[in-house]
């Protein structure tokens, strides 16, 4: 009595390609592993990601490092006059720090000034209105779902997306001035007076990011116990109390990293801005990243020594911020046990 075979369906036709597939990917996965032995497969899959990050991360940092030690005008490290410290000398020759006019090399003084003063609000601002969108997001309102993918949102654009949505509504002839108008008042030049390109240089950076760091903070609000709350409103206990002892204290881990992060973004900057203001008026709004830009890429003279040697000092500031919020974070853990 001959079995009849079932004929294969659909979906077994489908999935055959995708089964072919995967055994020709088992097939040398179970030698590597046969070699390697199942305590280092997990090494065995770091290898191709630890590869890109050396080729794209590790060695453009030692390159990088090595053309801040050369002059000259040559793109080739191997045709380049190795000069030492000669261009971080450069850099930092100064009568007076606080005044850039004192300084060699003032662009770059003045390139720190304008990000010291950005991220001096862009921070602060940040931190506040997000810690401030995340309580009201955190409580029972009607549509919070919506209203937290509305904020959420620009975190999705391109920031020179933003830009150029942004420089559309404060041209001269933009939407901005023409309500202004509207309403019988004059238009502003808000590109061409520097106070107002560092505000809205601010403003519209932390519109951008604003999202991100609401979600981090509001994530934290939510691991809160709600236990707590309910005893502190049983206790009588009044509201500010309740968020100074108990709300800040416990979301304090996440505020660290949400203000660590803002730091870092807000001295990287520069795409938005770049495409807002393009520096100006004069070198108003030109942070410590555009001005690494100009001088190694846009300038007529591309200096690609100088642009490194101030790249590294940038990379110094970072790696300066990131041990910083280490040791903020062992200290606030030494605090709690």
């Amino acid at each position: 009595m001959s079995i009849v075979q079932p004929r294969p369906s659909l979906a077994d036709i489908a999935w055959a390609p995708l089964r072919l597939l995967g055994a020709l990917v088992d097939y040398p996965l179970r030698a590597v592993q046969r070699v390697a032995g199942i305590g280092r497969m997990p090494y065995v899959f770091l290898i191709p990601n630890l590869g890109f990050f050396g080729i794209f991360v590790v060695v453009p940092l030692f390159v990088n490092f090595a053309f801040s030690l050369t002059g000259g005008t040559n793109l080739f490290l191997s045709d380049r006059v190795y000069v030492g410290t000669e261009q971080y000398g450069f850099l930092l020759d100064c009568e007076n720090f606080v005044d850039s006019g004192s300084c060699r090399e003032d662009r770059f003084w003045r390139g720190i000034f304008n990000t010291f003063v950005f991220v001096s609000f862009q921070v602060f601002f940040l931190v506040l209105f997000s810690l401030i969108t995340a309580l009201i997001l955190n409580r029972d309102i009607y549509g919070r779902g919506f209203f937290r993918a509305v904020y959420f949102f620009p975190v999705l654009l391109s920031p020179v997306v933003v830009a150029l949505v942004w420089k559309w509504i404060l041209l001269r002839d933009g939407i901005l001035n023409a309500f202004l108008v509207s309403i019988g008042l004059e238009k502003i030049l808000f590109f061409v007076s520097p106070q107002w390109a560092m505000f809205w240089a601010i403003f519209v950076s932390i519109w951008a990011h604003m999202g991100f760091y609401t979600l981090i903070l509001l994530a934290g609000l939510q691991a809160i116990p709600p236990d707590l709350y309910e005893a502190a409103e049983m206790d009588g206990t009044k509201r500010e109390r309740v968020f100074w002892r108990i709300t800040l204290p416990l979301l304090w881990p996440n505020m660290l990293v949400v203000i660590v992060l803002a730091l870092i973004k807000g001295v990287q900057i520069f795409d938005e801005v770049f495409v807002l203001t393009g520096g100006g008026p004069g070198t108003a709004t030109q942070f410590i990243v555009q001005y690494i830009y100009n001088t190694g890429f846009s300038n007529q003279v591309q200096n690609f020594g100088l642009a490194s040697a101030a790249s590294v000092v940038l990379g110094v500031v970072l790696f300066a911020l990131t041990l910083a919020q280490l040791a903020a974070v062992r200290r606030k853990d030494s605090t709690n046990v």
